[in-house]
C-alpha cells in the first residue's frame, strides 16, 4: 500500500486586504504558524492571518504549479477564486477551533 501525502494550496488575507498564496503539506500547523507570526517574513510583515480560501491535492508538482499559477494572477482573477467558495471572506479556519 503506498502512502499519499496531501498537500494544500491556500491564500491567506490580511485584514487591510493583503493576499498570501502558499503552499503546505500540514495546513492546521502551517495557519497556525501564520496566526501566531511564527516566522519573520511577508505574512508576519502584512500580518496575513485570515485564511480565505483553499485546495488540495496528493501531487506535490500538482500543488507547486497551482501556486505558481495562483500568484501569478491579477488581484481581481484571486478575489474571484476565493469567492467561489468564500464569498464573504470569512476565515475558514475559525471551524477548525
Amino acid at each position: 500500500m503506498k502512502y499519499s501525502k496531501t498537500y494544500y494550496v491556500y491564500i491567506m488575507m490580511s485584514i487591510s486586504g493583503v493576499f498570501y498564496v502558499g503552499i503546505t503539506s500540514n495546513l492546521l500547523k502551517r495557519i497556525y504558524q501564520h496566526k501566531n507570526a511564527l516566522h519573520d517574513g511577508f505574512t508576519s510583515k502584512y500580518k496575513c492571518t485570515k485564511l480565505v480560501y483553499f485546495e488540495e491535492t496528493n501531487e506535490v508538482e500538482i500543488a507547486l504549479n497551482r501556486e505558481k499559477q495562483i500568484k501569478n494572477w491579477a488581484r481581481n482573477k484571486k478575489e474571484k477564486l476565493i469567492e467561489l467558495t468564500n464569498k464573504d471572506y470569512v476565515d475558514l479556519s475559525n471551524q477548525w477551533r
